[in-house]
């Protein structure tokens, strides 16, 4: 038989044991945040129709599809969370209680061309907030203390949450007689930081036709900055002029009352009236973040308010507000800038216990009583010299190996050495699981990322 070389697909990523368990514990601390704030988890298949994940598609969505036949059906794979949580709640309306608060974590699958840090199958971790009919402002204020929660306990800090409202920006173009142009200007101005301000004015003269001046006088409204409180004054000075604009200065500023409440330091917010997200279904607070020692990075975290949810699947009024953070992407950049926290604990188990002898029914009862109390425990019984039983434990980093023969049976002990300092101790069991379990504690708890 014919050996098939093994391969991961281009664009799909395979972590080593210490790096997924690193992964692993970015999500569940992502869980515990998210779960403070009383989001409920939710799990939707990866496996859709395709006329159910297309019905707000078309364009660059159905080019970067996966979309297959299975018999008479046709599916894809879902390409984001935000189109499935549509259909979920569309479907579930009557067994929802609203303002429906849900977290989910899962992988999203997009055909497009696979580049350093841009995956076809990646993680994505979405918090969304769904009312009926209405939803209050409030529910966009909290956003950016959860982003600011979520990154602090990672253990990120050097980071920034900017915010603008797209009323704000429709309400601008209006006022300068360019209405139906202002889902175009905003999806051209959203490219500042990456292209530049005369490759923006160049892109609205050119290809949208505006005339000189109003490019100028748009570049110029979105170079107002300055602290919070002042990018908001110079804003009041166009209020009277547009009603939508008006609507979108009021809840910018509501947004940024409640700052302080919900613990969100001023130095990690800022209003920017560049953000405009590409998508056209934002309609009020948008948001974006981005790592101030790594701009280059572009935004970790980004979403905005909705006002039309689930509009292809029901007849009722669905406004949300969410955030997405593309994980995959994330982890690649953390470990590619070297912001991964290495000396967390990442080993399978907090200790392997080797049995010294024949018979091991002490060593299965320790490893029993010690998982009863807390203890991670790998139980090794596999017939190798000790100098590889040892060369395995350190290869798997375990932070404790333990050893029971005839002289720790007759004592009713347990000889446990620690492989960082090389002590070793013989205590009995219930002395040596507490040794263990406090000896991990602090590694076990640590942050993920580094500074």
């Amino acid at each position: 038989m014919a050996v098939i070389k093994p391969r991961t697909l281009s664009g799909f990523m395979e972590l080593l044991p210490a790096r997924q368990a690193q992964f692993e514990k970015i999500v569940d601390t992502l869980k515990r945040t998210y779960s403070l704030y009383g989001f409920t988890p939710l799990d939707t298949p990866i496996i859709e129709a395709a006329e159910v994940l297309l019905a707000k598609g078309g364009g660059e969505t159905e080019k970067q599809i996966y979309r297959f036949s299975k018999g008479d059906n046709d599916l894809a794979l879902r390409f984001d969370l935000t189109v499935p949580l549509a259909k979920y709640v569309a479907l579930n309306y009557g067994q929802l209680s609203f303002p429906f608060r849900r977290f989910q974590i899962g992988k999203v699958y997009r055909g497009e061309r696979a580049q350093r840090g841009r995956f076809r199958e990646f993680y994505q971790a979405d918090i969304d907030i769904i009312g009926d009919e209405k939803l209050d402002i409030m529910n966009e204020a909290e956003i950016p203390s959860i982003i600011y929660k979520a990154f602090t306990s990672l253990g990120l800090e050097r980071f920034l949450i900017r915010v603008n409202n797209r009323k704000i920006l429709t309400g601008f173009y209006s006022m300068l007689g360019e209405a139906e142009k202002s889902g175009d200007i905003m999806r051209t101005v959203d490219k500042l930081d990456k292209i530049g301000r005369e490759k923006v004015r160049s892109l609205l003269t050119d290809e949208l036709g505006l005339d000189d001046s109003k490019a100028g006088e748009i570049l110029d409204f979105m170079s107002i900055s300055g602290k919070n409180t002042e990018v908001i004054a110079a804003l009041e000075k166009y209020r009277g002029r547009n009603e939508v604009f008006d609507i979108g200065v009021d809840e910018l500023k509501a947004v940024t009352s409640y700052l302080a409440a919900f613990g969100v330091p001023e130095d990690h917010f800022a209003v920017d009236l560049t953000i405009a997200r590409g998508l056209d279904y934002y309609t009020g607070t948008v948001y974006e973040t981005t790592m101030l020692d790594h701009p280059e990075v572009g935004s970790i975290c980004s979403g905005g308010r909705y006002d039309d949810l689930a509009g292809y699947y029901t007849d009722k009024k669905l406004p949300g507000v969410g955030i997405s953070i593309g994980l995959t992407r994330l982890f690649f950049v953390l470990e590619d800038c070297g912001l991964l926290n290495d000396d967390i604990l990442t080993a399978p188990a907090d200790v392997i216990l080797f049995p010294m002898t024949d018979d091991i029914s002490a060593a299965v009862s320790t490893a029993t009583e010690w998982r009863k109390r807390g203890v991670r425990v790998q139980l090794y019984t596999e017939n190798k010299k000790f100098k590889s039983k040892m060369s395995y434990a350190d290869k798997c980093g375990f932070p404790y190996v333990a050893f029971l023969g005839e002289d720790e049976i007759r004592a009713g002990a347990v000889s446990v050495k620690n492989m960082n300092t090389g002590e070793q101790v013989t205590l009995d069991a219930s002395a040596a699981a507490e040794l263990i379990l406090g000896g991990i504690a602090g590694r076990a708890d640590g942050r993920i990322i580094i500074g």
